[in-house]
């Protein structure tokens, strides 16, 4: 019997890297999982990578309409979430005095609204003793050049796991954060040059960057009842960048 057996899991930002290997993972150990992304070829592909008990809705988690979309959608065809997994975000770098208002509303309405609105949503339908993950980003534990705006927009998360561990006692819902560090993902390509690369790599004890699967593997952790007295907690999983 998988970790997560008859459990529904639902995870956003899902069409790629490590929240796509997450959702492979949930249903190898035996959850539906609900899956959103915002392109919806690549949330096509995202499902039939998957293959099986996955649900694909399409929708921008800092659109609170399509949040609603995304819920309802999960309501009408499992009633109930076992698992919420907040995981869609994105950043841009943007260095102290070049820094545009459009930079800043980008990130912070997708990495801090979009989170906050995803698991408010989410509340009514999460069952007692659920779990919810947000991801994090190691960016904000470190004094990255250039990254003020993405680190600040990730800071926010393990406040709000505070906060909400505190406030979801009675239902025994537990709030985590998951915080990777560098990641090859499509993301991390998309903003990176060779020398950026090989400048993260340069502080990682192992000297390469994490794979998607090593992530997803602690997200199982935290969905699961293998975690079951972690709550409120950020945790880092970086290589132990951010130890030395």
């Amino acid at each position: 019997m998988g970790k997560l057996e008859g459990k529904v899991a639902v995870i956003t930002g899902a069409t790629s890297g490590m929240a796509l290997a997450g959702a492979k993972l949930f249903v190898d150990e035996g959850a539906h999982v609900f899956i959103q992304g915002r392109r919806q070829d690549a949330l096509d592909d995202a499902v039939a990578l998957v293959g099986r008990n996955v649900t694909g809705v399409q929708g921008d988690s800092a659109n609170l309409a399509d949040l609603d979309r995304l819920f309802e959608t999960v309501r009408r065809e499992r009633g109930s979430i076992d698992v919420l997994w907040a995981s869609a975000g994105a950043g841009a770098q943007g260095k102290l005095g070049e820094i545009t208002e459009e930079q800043f509303d980008a990130a912070f309405s997708l990495n801090a609204k979009g989170t906050l609105f995803t698991v408010q949503k989410a509340l009514p339908l999460l069952v007692d003793g659920g779990s919810i993950i947000m991801t994090g980003s190691n960016a904000s534990l470190r004094g990255y050049p250039d990254w003020s705006v993405y680190a600040g927009s990730k800071a926010v998360l393990p406040a709000y796991a505070r906060v909400w561990t505190s406030e979801l006692r009675d239902r025994k819902i537990r709030v985590n954060v998951l915080t990777p560090g560098q990641v090859s993902s499509p993301m991390m390509a998309a903003v990176m040059t060779p020398e950026l690369k090989a400048q993260f790599e340069s502080v990682i004890p192992r000297r390469s960057m994490g794979q998607p699967e090593e992530i997803a593997s602690v997200a199982l952790f935290l969905a699961s009842d293998d975690s079951s007295y972690v709550n409120g907690q950020e945790l880092v999983v970086d290589g132990g960048t951010t130890v030395i």
